[in-house]
């Protein structure tokens, strides 16, 4: 049985903010039953992440391309490869993170029937090798692990420390600062809108929040040095505020002079993981340039990551997470749109804020 998969691809190489008609709709035939010896798992997407990551791969140019597996150029044009063919460098198929249901399989650790998350695509069905694919957990939450592993394995958290989360309300902030206070640190975060900031504050449990488009208070920026009055004043006077003691840890989402700003304002020995840096992703005169003097005198570590690195600890972080929203501690975010035709508009979204928790579409219904 043949059926239509329609699919998301790119008319052309993305290099600034992308737009909703940066994208178009193809379609092609695709088989609903496994050859005879094929290995083969054929996929009916159900729900798929949409990340601003995305957009490093669908630029002309990106030193993340050649870096990882999960983030290879996306080219327009190209012939439609095998899903998960991870050798294979340039793909027109998007694949994303998402939740299916295997209609065929030809691999043994797979049946029909089976939900299964992991990395399929932005189209109605998917053929999967079995490469970075699991069985779904009953208790479901096949997001959240970037959180757990930035936190935990890169920062590093002892009670009582101060913990700063840029685009905190955003899918992988919110659940940063959660985590963090669950484990008894000082949390503040920040966000893009007055709503996010009092969900931050009434329902997720942060210390405090504020909204940075709104701060106007420049006057303690002054209380430093010009220097640093000059390179980050329209951020500064927040850290002044929020942490009169300073920051142990800033998870960081954002980049440019929000992290310019934290950096001068973090205690001895602070941690700092890069998660992302959307900021900088569409607009190339952004770039973060932060005092070398404080990195090294405050011995500072900084690392960026991804979560394919710590894939190993997917079992202890569903295990707490899963007791957390069990109990009431925590409370999932997502913010879901409905047919694979809102894809654009919802990955265009990300870069205006649009999102509040983890931004994911509905392809399909089970």
């Amino acid at each position: 049985m043949e059926v239509t998969n329609k699919y998301v691809a790119i008319k052309a190489q993305v290099d600034g903010a992308p737009e909703e008609s940066d994208f178009e709709f193809k379609t092609e035939l695709i088989s609903l039953t496994v050859k005879p010896g094929s290995k083969d798992i054929i996929i009916k997407n159900l729900y798929v992440s949409i990340d601003p990551y995305q957009v490093n791969r669908m630029k002309t140019l990106s030193d993340s391309q050649k870096t990882s597996e999960f983030a290879v150029g996306i080219k327009p044009g190209e012939v439609r490869s095998i899903l998960n063919d991870v050798l294979y460098a340039l793909k027109v198929v998007i694949d994303a993170y998402g939740v299916g249901k295997v209609v065929a399989s030809g691999n043994q650790e797979f049946e029909k029937g089976d939900y299964v998350v992991g990395l399929i695509s932005w189209g109605e069905y998917s053929i999967s090798k079995g490469v970075i694919l699991s069985k779904l957990d009953p208790m479901g939450l096949p997001f959240g692990l970037t959180a757990y592993a930035g936190l935990f394995e890169i920062c590093k958290p002892k009670k009582g420390e101060k913990v700063f989360v840029s685009a905190a309300s955003g899918s992988v902030g919110n659940l940063v600062g959660q985590y963090a206070k669950l484990f008894g640190c000082y949390v503040v975060g920040c966000a893009g809108s007055p709503k996010k900031v009092k969900l931050l504050k009434e329902k997720l449990g942060f210390d405090e929040a504020f909204n940075y488009k709104e701060e106007t208070d420049l006057n303690l920026a002054l209380q430093r040095s010009e220097f640093y009055a000059r390179l980050t004043v329209e951020w500064s006077c927040f850290f002044l505020r929020y942490f009169p003691e300073g920051i142990d840890i800033y998870f960081d989402n954002v980049g440019a002079g929000m992290l310019e700003a934290a950096i001068l304002n973090m205690n001895l020995k602070g941690r700092v993981a890069v998660c992302g840096v959307i900021s900088e992703y569409t607009d190339t005169g952004k770039r973060a340039a932060p005092d070398m003097l404080n990195i090294i005198y405050k011995r500072i570590s900084i690392q960026g990551f991804l979560a394919g690195d710590y894939m190993s600890l997917f079992p202890e972080f569903a295990s707490m997470t899963i007791d957390h929203v069990r109990t009431g501690k925590m409370h999932v975010l997502e913010d879901v749109s409905i047919g694979l035709e809102t894809v654009p508009s919802a990955f265009v979204g990300l870069f205006h804020g649009y999102n509040v928790g983890k931004r994911i579409v509905q392809v399909s219904e089970d």
